[in-house]
């Protein structure tokens, strides 16, 4: 018989399950018709229709073998007047960029490029869940910076320069933010700047939800004097296209990092998977509109929830980015978990606790309003009955 134990891997065994998963499967373990997920973090948007029609056109040509490692070519040059047009970034779509199997691929391949055993990496939390594990699996050390509410969840300079140590190798920076909906303004990315100058520490920065944005316009800090040259942007069509399952993203950055990275990709990958490449040029030549008419629905959607959220008794700041509110729970007098355990079971609405994201989410919880109109509404009814009944 095999000693499975012994066969596995040490560093994955000691990773633990992402904390999501969890209530994903014990709603679907419900026996209810009427649950509600207010937990996945996707668009309820169907992609667009000549974004799909041109993977449809792709296959019809026979248009199904590999690419290049780094993407399509073509692909790429629209990838970069995008970034030009949209956030003013200017990148060589030859050196400088990789196209990758979904943003999540991208952090992997960026961490793996640069971190070496014992090396430390800055992380902001709450955050999403792949970033220290990842940084785990190549024997790096997560170091967690723990944001604050009453910062809106942005990372400060303050907290940036306590964490550093001669053995900071790389900061994660996850603005527009997973869980907390917390972005990143111009002059909070000069204040890190500053911090940064004089080190040798790169930015790994993910932009995955930076077309989605509410009153203001995504500033990237790979736009900040002094951070081009020592920032990767990563970025994909996920969110701001709504193409979850197409899993295509792509990184950014400075031409040493991004060679290394293709080596990776080549070996690990080959390439993304060519269909999604084809439908991403049309998103990228045709699809601004596509991302004003969602963001423009999600707008009115977190604008709702947030009123509802106060109107029952939550405490919650604004977020201003992604499509997740945050609210506090703390007044309920449960943890995060028991929370989000017990409204599920009684009420069927699923919501995810904070502490997944982070032990800084602690007395908060996630909710994604990439939901519909309905599902939201009854959904807040059902969380006034619930706290009710507390």
């Amino acid at each position: 018989m095999i000693d499975y134990e012994s066969a596995l891997s040490a560093r994955v065994k000691g990773i633990a399950p992402s904390g999501i998963r969890k209530f994903f499967d014990l709603l679907e373990n419900m026996d209810s018709g009427d649950a509600i997920s207010l937990g996945v973090g996707e668009p309820d948007f169907v992609t667009p229709w000549h974004i799909r029609d041109a993977g449809v056109y792709a296959l019809e040509k026979g248009f199904t073998k590999y690419t290049s490692n780094a993407g399509l070519a073509e692909l790429r040059r629209e990838i970069a007047k995008y970034l030009n047009r949209r956030f003013a970034l200017q990148y060589d779509p030859m050196k400088q960029m990789v196209v990758t199997v979904g943003g999540s691929e991208g952090i992997d391949i960026a961490v793996r490029a640069i971190v070496n055993e014992g090396d430390e990496v800055i992380v902001p939390v709450p955050s999403f869940v792949c970033y220290g594990p990842i940084v785990e699996l190549v024997g790096g050390v997560p170091v967690y910076v723990q944001t604050k509410a009453e910062n809106e969840f942005r990372l400060t300079a303050d907290e940036l320069r306590a964490a550093i140590t001669p053995r900071t190798k790389l900061l994660v920076l996850p603005f527009p933010n997973n869980p907390t909906g917390a972005i990143m303004e111009r002059k909070d990315l000069e204040a890190l700047a500053e911090v940064l100058k004089d080190t040798n520490i790169i930015v790994l920065s993910d932009e995955i939800y930076a077309e989605l944005t509410y009153g203001g316009h995504h500033v990237s800090i790979a736009s900040i004097p002094g951070m081009y040259e020592r920032t990767l942007v990563v970025n994909g069509f996920s969110k701001a296209y709504a193409m979850t399952g197409w899993r295509l993203g792509y990184v950014c950055g400075p031409a040493e990092l991004i060679r290394q990275m293709v080596k990776i990709h080549q070996y690990a990958i080959m390439c993304a998977p060519t269909t999604s490449q084809y439908a991403a040029i049309e998103a990228m030549r045709d699809g601004d509109g596509d991302i004003q008419m969602m963001c423009k629905d999600y707008d009115y959607r977190r604008r709702f929830l947030l009123d509802k959220l106060r109107s029952v008794g939550l405490e919650c700041f604004e977020p201003r980015g992604a499509f997740y509110a945050f609210p506090c729970i703390q007044s309920t007098g449960m943890t995060s978990a028991e929370f989000c355990e017990q409204f599920l079971i009684r009420e069927h609405v699923a919501a995810i606790p904070g502490t997944a994201f982070g032990q800084g989410g602690e007395g908060f919880v996630r909710m994604c309003y990439a939901s519909s109109m309905q599902n939201l509404s009854e959904a807040m009814d059902r969380l006034e009955r619930f706290l009710k009944g507390l």
